[in-house]
């Protein structure tokens, strides 16, 4: 369709085409992603003026690609040497409309300077095409670990936070999948499989384990099948929390609010992670699409010695109770920082200091045991 939209728009003026279409993908996809889809629409635009104006208006075109491809300035200024960037440009873009280099342009490419950083668009193809087996290789073998989450006041089991772990050589943790999820264009696939896992471990769980927490990716909200009835998640909704995380801006998801009320209404709880880092999700947000709010870590730290940590944690609690909203401490280490936690009205705590993650389900000390360690 971009490639398309961008031919009918160099009919009229081929500068502006690329000028709109190098905005329009600088603003989606990875930086893998938005090189080979404006290689593709530069090479359509170049083809069709080639095939319908003359050689020299084709021939100019391909400078205004160049800074387009490279995000350099050179425009429609002819350079005297192209870098090994622009020249990797060039070439993706001229292989990629199956048109042979023009005469004009055949000794400026070959008047490149030499890198070994810069990779070719075929090199980019393969490393795109190894990264794809060693997603689908992870994939297959991912575990879920649980993590519990107590009560301060009983130490009782409130829940349970899903942890993907991964024992892939190439891909060996959760954020190496994910970020590999993103540039293969493939975070649904990895958020489905996630939460088919989890509702399979989860529905056979008792209810003495509580709800288990789900950790979507912003752009998860954007997936269909999170609101079928059918799915694995669904038919355990009510059993479900679903815990928003920061990787990507909610602003990017059209009709947020709505999409937070039907998932609601199916039964999901809704939480948000990172409390105190950062406030910008709570302008997208209203309290009454909020039922769990989980305070960072980075708060939680050494907060029974670090006054403003105790003057913010008491603003969000008291705040949160005033809205019933309920306030969870993360990455408790130390007791200290527990029965803080509890006296400013905490009620819930989850860390090492409780249990660290393991496999279905992790055991919880009683409340005359000792626990942390």
């Amino acid at each position: 369709f971009l490639n398309h939209l961008a031919v009918r728009q160099a009919h009229v003026h081929p500068g502006s085409a690329l000028r709109a279409l190098s905005w329009l993908l600088a603003h989606a996809g990875t930086p893998v992603d938005r090189t080979v889809k404006k290689r593709r629409i530069c090479a359509a635009v170049y083809k069709y003026l080639k095939e319908t104006r003359s050689e020299s208006v084709s021939q100019e075109i391909l400078y205004e690609i160049l800074a387009h491809c490279t995000g350099s300035a050179t425009g429609p200024v002819r350079p005297a040497k192209l870098s090994a960037a622009q020249s990797t440009a060039l070439r993706g873009v001229l292989e990629i409309a199956g048109l042979e280099t023009p005469p004009g342009l055949r000794a400026l490419l070959e008047n490149t300077e030499v890198s070994w950083t810069e990779p070719s668009l075929p090199t980019f193809t393969q490393q795109m095409r190894e990264l794809e087996v060693q997603f689908e290789r992870a994939l297959s073998a991912i575990t879920m670990y649980f993590q519990p989450i107590v009560f301060t006041e009983t130490r009782a089991v409130f829940g349970y936070e899903a942890l993907v772990r991964s024992n892939d050589p190439d891909l060996p943790d959760s954020d190496s999948l994910l970020e590999a999820a993103e540039r293969l264009n493939r975070r649904n696939k990895l958020g489905r499989h996630v939460r088919a896992q989890i509702a399979q471990i989860f529905a056979r769980a008792e209810q003495h384990h509580g709800v288990v927490f789900v950790k979507l990716h912003p752009l998860d909200l954007l997936d269909k099948s999170l609101w079928s009835p059918f799915s694995p998640l669904a038919k355990i909704a009510r059993r479900v929390v679903l815990e928003i995380l920061e990787r990507a801006s909610l602003q990017d998801v059209s009709d947020l609010r709505f999409r937070i009320a039907e998932l609601r209404q199916m039964g999901f709880r809704i939480a948000v992670d990172n409390m105190g880092r950062g406030h910008a999700r709570m302008n997208l947000l209203e309290p009454l699409d909020i039922d769990i709010v989980k305070l960072d870590m980075s708060l939680v730290r050494d907060i029974d010695t670090h006054l403003m940590k105790q003057t913010l944690v008491r603003s969000i609690t008291n705040l949160s109770r005033q809205q019933r909203i309920v306030v969870i401490g993360t990455g408790v280490e130390t007791q200290a920082e527990y029965d803080f936690l509890a006296s400013v009205g905490c009620e819930l705590v989850q860390g090492y200091f409780i249990a660290r993650p393991g496999p279905p389900f992790v055991s919880v000390p009683r409340q005359d045991d000792p626990i942390g360690g």
